[in-house]
């Protein structure tokens, strides 16, 4: 592999990591399966995975058609997309993001019994969670960037795939992941990829600019 392709599979994969944050999203999975027992839980893994897959690989094959459609051009989807991605890294920055996926597991949790647990893959751990507007933007993005080079797309799909069975077995362990992990150690790599993804948030935001001006 070269060192462009080491490049871009290394950069793909580390945002599409932050983005889809499975250390973050393991403790929602937790509280959301809790007391549907073992079988449950990887059940709502699996489907929870594929739904994200699916809507994330469909809009990044898709999504340049979209915008075509609606007379956006990729470079003002880029700087959007920059501008979207770094309000999500200020989230994380602070932990409101993290304070909401929980707010909203307590709250799916008090409407249901522990022994009659709804499916929860869909909603909400397969969309926003999982595949939230910052991983289908980003998704968009770099297959663009990619177009013309199908080993460039093949990359780049590959890096969402990856994160997405690495976020399976993530969910699998996400009790003793958890317990090891504890509170601080989870919330301190929370910011520090939130300061990682906030840099190549305004990355987007400048190519974008520069794109658009013709710079």
């Amino acid at each position: 592999m070269t060192q462009e392709l080491l490049s871009l599979a290394l950069a793909t994969f580390v945002t599409f990591f932050v983005l889809i944050d499975p250390p973050g999203v393991a403790p929602v999975f937790a509280s959301l399966t809790a007391g549907g027992g073992p079988k449950f839980a990887r059940k709502m893994a699996y489907k929870s995975v594929i739904v994200a897959g699916i809507i994330i690989v469909g809009f990044a094959f898709g999504g340049a058609w979209l915008l075509g459609a609606l007379h956006i051009s990729i470079d003002a989807f880029r700087a959007a997309g920059g501008i979207l991605l770094f309000l999500i890294a200020l989230e994380m920055v602070f932990e409101k993001r993290t304070e909401r996926r929980e707010s909203r597991a307590e709250a799916l949790l008090e409407d249901e019994e522990h022994e009659n647990l709804d499916d929860v893959s869909v909603f909400p751990l397969g969309i926003p969670m999982l595949a939230g507007p910052g991983s289908i933007a980003t998704a968009m993005l770099y297959m663009q960037n990619a177009s013309g080079s199908l080993l460039h797309q093949g990359i780049v799909i590959g890096a969402i795939l990856a994160n997405l069975l690495l976020c399976y077995f993530v969910f699998l362990g996400a009790a003793p992941l958890i317990r090891i992990m504890g509170d601080s150690v989870a919330g301190a790599v929370t910011r520090i990829f939130g300061v990682i993804l906030a840099a190549l948030s305004v990355q987007l935001l400048i190519d974008g600019i520069k794109g658009a001006f013709g710079i």
